[in-house]
């Protein structure tokens, strides 16, 4: 992957800033076009030569296959593939779930034809060749992307590149929600570099929490010099009651002419892909927003996710868990497990089980501790120091094994392995109307805060990731959280 970050550098530095030059997304998606290729090669490679030993032919039902042409087919019907269902396309590169999904799609499709078409013609394709190819091919293709979104991120992150520019056009709060949100994300591929602003009042710039100032270019009717002026390659249309329908197909007339994109955000938030569909009713796209899951079919596989996971994990886990009681047990006194009342699904408490990490009566000194809070909120208590915490519990806490006797709470039904962080009971007083949502499912042991940050969140920032959770929740996602979690706890980020 370093020819990869060179020759991303390089294009980052001597594209031309022509507005209708390329975008980086272009070039990124040619390049993946030889990551993609290559990782093709690679899966048709492994498998002919692991099961033939190279080059190769067999006879099959008075047939002659030549497995060399049967990989040559392969390779260009499956870069085919990859190309029809538009995995390369600007859309969906480089973030989201949605780049990796036509990317296995696009292959579960190649090889599903491949097995109809040896059946009608009864070729007879060596099933050996076949289940060595589609398993490497959808592991190399995803550790290819991924390998290319770091290269991508980390650019973004320390050096400010492949950095999609945006002109937000909308009123000034809609401006700083927007502009707040993108700025969250630090490998994030948008940068609001300037905003057209609806009104009869003029002001230079809009000043945005956290991130600065962003400067103004007048109102609605500026927005093709203001792209000029910022050299923006996409325009974002937010709330605004002055800029209409036909006002907004003008506009796209006029930046298609520029080559710019433009972007309509409908001023919904924390809404996952899945939930959102577009209808069009009477000539206008209507936006439908689908009601949170909370109950049925779903339930019940998440049931199902979660007793299979608890228990695989104890029983691996079971040669850890005598050792980490005794070093508890010697080092400090007090019991081994720590047993905590949170609150759960719909408000009911529940006695949470730990392996003790703090000194025997760690909660009796919380309130001499509370003006050493360093949560932001006030409502959670964490200290990256805290006195309370033991030789052997900072180590159980660096690598979150602590929190394993969670998982007989997973078998209990009090909790669930992917969830909302699990409140105490005093945290739940101080809830308002928003965070009470956060009830409508069980807590679990691992969640979006815990992938997110853990206890460097501040409590706005845990409140929003546990709700976005809540309303969006399904068993892809749950799996994407629980792989996340293994990367989070070895990189010990967040972990005191």
């Amino acid at each position: 992957m370093t020819a990869l970050n060179e020759e991303f550098d390089a294009e980052a530095v001597t594209a031309p800033q022509s507005r209708r030059a390329p975008t980086w997304q272009r070039g990124y998606a040619r390049k993946l076009v030889g990551l993609d290729l290559a990782g093709v090669i690679t899966a048709v490679g492994l498998a002919q030569w692991v099961r033939f030993g190279g080059l190769s032919s067999e006879i099959s039902t008075f047939r002659y296959i030549d497995y060399t042409a049967v990989s040559t087919v392969l390779v260009i019907t499956w870069m085919a593939a990859l190309s029809i269902n538009h995995s390369r396309s600007t859309r969906v590169i480089g973030s989201g779930a949605e780049e990796y999904r036509r990317v296995w799609l696009a292959t579960l499709a190649v090889f599903g034809g491949v097995a109809i078409v040896s059946m009608l013609l009864k070729l007879e394709i060596a099933r050996g060749y076949l289940m060595i190819a589609l398993p490497v091919g959808l592991v190399s293709l995803g550790l290819f992307r991924w390998a290319a979104r770091r290269v991508v991120a980390r650019s973004r992150r320390k050096h400010g590149r492949f950095i999609t520019r945006v002109l937000v056009v909308g009123s000034p709060a809609a401006v700083r929600d927007l502009t707040s949100s993108l700025a969250r994300d630090a490998s994030s591929a948008y940068e609001v570099v300037g905003a057209c602003v609806p009104g009869p009042l003029s002001r230079p710039t809009v000043d945005v929490p956290g991130y600065g100032s962003v400067p103004t270019f007048g109102d609605e009717s500026n927005v093709v010099s203001a792209v000029g002026a910022t050299n923006s390659d996409a325009v974002a249309v937010t709330a605004t009651e002055r800029l209409n329908g036909r006002g907004i197909r003008d506009l796209s007339w006029q930046l298609e002419e520029l080559d710019i994109d433009l972007l309509v955000a409908p001023g919904v938030v924390d809404i996952a892909g899945p939930r959102l569909q577009m209808r069009p009713v009477a000539g206008l796209p209507l936006i439908h927003v689908e009601k949170p899951q909370y109950h049925g079919a779903k339930q019940f596989q998440k049931r199902v996710f979660d007793v299979f996971f608890s228990s695989t994990v104890l029983l691996l886990g079971l040669p850890l868990l005598l050792p980490v009681a005794v070093a508890i047990k010697l080092t400090s006194p007090g019991p081994v497990f720590y047993r905590s009342e949170r609150i759960g699904l719909d408000g009911k408490p529940f006695q949470m089980i730990k392996f003790r990490t703090m000194i025997d009566g760690a909660d009796n000194l919380v309130d001499k501790l509370a003006q050493q809070n360093e949560c932001e909120g006030g409502v959670l208590f964490k200290m990256r120091r805290d006195p309370r915490v033991t030789p052997v519990g900072s180590i159980l806490r660096k690598f979150s094994i602590d929190e394993l006797p969670q998982f007989v709470n997973v078998l209990k039904r009090d909790m669930s392995v992917v969830g909302p962080r699990p409140p105490l009971a005093r945290e739940v007083l101080s809830y308002d109307h928003h965070a009470k949502r956060r009830l409508l499912v069980r807590p679990g042991i691992t969640g979006l805060w815990q992938v997110s940050g853990r206890s460097d969140l501040s409590w706005e920032d845990s409140v929003r990731l546990d709700l976005f959770y809540v309303e969006n929740w399904s068993m892809v996602a749950d799996l994407l959280i629980a792989l996340k979690t293994v990367r989070a706890v070895f990189g010990h980020a967040g972990a005191y």
